[in-house]
């Protein structure tokens, strides 16, 4: 399966390893003054991503549907990180369970 992570500032990469997702979350943490770039995420090739922003709010949703994005407001670190990979190994269902709230 394959999957995308795009940067705080627009980078993208393609199948990087996933030990890559904790220095992405970090990057959450520079110039904290920058309001406009304040989202990292993971895309899976089925077009589901999650997307961290700061204070680890998270929203799941498919980029390519018109369906409602949910979100989760002040998920852990960890929680964060164990999505993040789930949705690079296509793990959606485990994602499905999670206690989305309807919405951005």
């Amino acid at each position: 399966m394959s999957f995308f992570i795009y940067h705080r500032y627009g980078v993208c990469e393609r199948d990087p390893s996933p030990s890559i997702f904790s220095a992405l979350l970090d990057e959450l943490k520079e110039r904290l003054d920058d309001e406009e770039h304040v989202f990292v995420s993971v895309i899976h090739e089925s077009e589901w991503g999650l997307g961290i922003s700061r204070g680890y709010y998270v929203t799941f949703e498919n980029v390519e549907l018109d369906d409602e994005p949910r979100h989760m407001r002040g998920v852990s670190r960890d929680e964060t990180l164990e999505m993040m990979q789930r949705l690079s190994d296509g793990d959606l269902a485990a994602l499905e369970s999670k206690p989305w709230q309807p919405g951005y």
